[in-house]
């Protein structure tokens, strides 16, 4: 008999504010994927926090305007699932969560509040895709819910080394990100008649768009011809922030973000840390080789040459010397990395690791 129809799970997912960010994206993959297997699938998640005076008065000076908190958009939304918001921003408590089999933590402080609801919430996951020490969190805070006894499903390799290593935690389950190839794909191509490079925009510094800018600055004066695509869910708040010659596409459909891959001879990303980086492996389903930091998937899954090159946080010589390697290949070169890109993804399954995610859950509960 299929186990499916064994044992139907109750899980929630405790999540922070929800938004347009890659991290929201996959708990709304998996959250979906496991409540269309049957399971009953909760996510609570607190609204975002008020705007702070301080934070109004800035903008104030900045622009002249009086900030206003927009309804929240995410990745959550129209898929149909029992998504419960608080009425405010605070903590989420055993009041606010269903009795359940499994409860899942998937950001820092939510690890904190899964820690402290009572055993009837269920067997208690922490979902960790990233090391989440970042400047503007408080630190030592952090650090603290990795050392927590909440089992651990990582997204990548690296986090798991880092669990053992650093926070003595050697029994981690890895469950690694995927594509999907019916929404991210493209037929084989040569080269574009006019060069094109892609990136995506993002306003945290952490994802080392600054870096990208003063790169795609120097590549367009070695290659005037460059033509620079870009995508992001938000647009900058200075519009100079992008030059002229950058073709920005604000929150495209998904459809359209495939064809921004599959326009492109390289893509760019410059990250100062990442969990994973699925903008990277989507763009190599579409058969773009990418250019990318070692951080991250691209770190485990990028060979120099072969399906694109990797190089140092913050080396912008490094950034100019790999784009400009791939732009200058013959076209029956750029065809073979584009192929490689294209094969290193292949094989990823979001259906896979959700079986691997929902095997996780399963022996948590036995």
């Amino acid at each position: 008999m299929d186990d499916h129809k064994l044992e139907r799970l109750r899980i929630t997912f405790v999540a922070p504010p929800v938004a347009m960010s890659g991290g929201i994206r996959v708990i709304a993959i998996y959250a979906k994927m496991l409540a269309e297997l049957g399971h009953r699938v909760v996510v609570v998640s607190p609204p975002a926090p008020p705007i702070s005076l301080k934070q109004k008065l800035k903008s104030l000076l900045k622009h002249q305007i009086w900030p206003v908190r927009k309804p929240s958009v995410s990745h959550l939304d129209g898929l149909g699932l029992d998504h419960r918001v608080l009425s405010i921003h605070r903590a989420v408590t055993n009041q606010d969560v269903p009795d359940a089999d499994i409860v899942i933590a998937t950001w820092w402080e939510t690890a904190e509040w899964v820690h402290a609801l009572n055993a009837s919430k269920g067997e208690k996951i922490y979902f960790i895709q990233g090391h989440e020490v970042f400047e503007f969190v408080p630190k030592e805070r952090c650090r603290a819910t990795y050392r927590l006894p909440l089992r651990k499903i990582v997204i990548a390799q690296w986090l798991a080394n880092l669990m053992r290593d650093e926070y003595d935690d050697a029994d981690v389950d890895v469950v690694s990100n995927s594509v999907d190839h019916q929404q991210f794909f493209a037929l084989s191509r040569s080269k574009q008649a006019r060069p094109t490079l892609g990136f995506l925009y993002h306003k945290t510094s952490l994802k080392g768009v600054d870096v990208v800018l003063v790169a795609v600055a120097r590549l367009r004066k070695k290659y005037p011809e460059l033509r620079v695509l870009c995508f992001g869910s938000h647009a900058p708040d200075d519009p100079a922030e992008l030059a002229d010659f950058i073709e920005f596409k604000e929150s495209p459909a998904q459809d359209e973000i495939r064809d921004i891959y599959a326009q492109c001879d390289v893509w760019v990303t410059a990250s100062r840390t990442e969990g994973f980086n699925l903008p990277a492996m989507e763009a190599m389903a579409c058969r773009t080789p990418v250019v990318a930091t070692k951080t991250g998937w691209p770190e485990e899954a990028i060979s120099n040459g072969v399906n694109g090159y990797l190089v140092e946080v913050d080396d912008v010589d490094g950034l100019v010397q790999s784009v400009s390697r791939i732009l200058e290949l013959n076209d029956m070169a750029w065809r073979e990395m584009s192929e490689a890109a294209f094969l290193t993804v292949a094989d990823s399954s979001w259906m896979n690791s959700c079986a691997q995610f929902e095997a996780v859950l399963r022996r948590a509960c036995q």
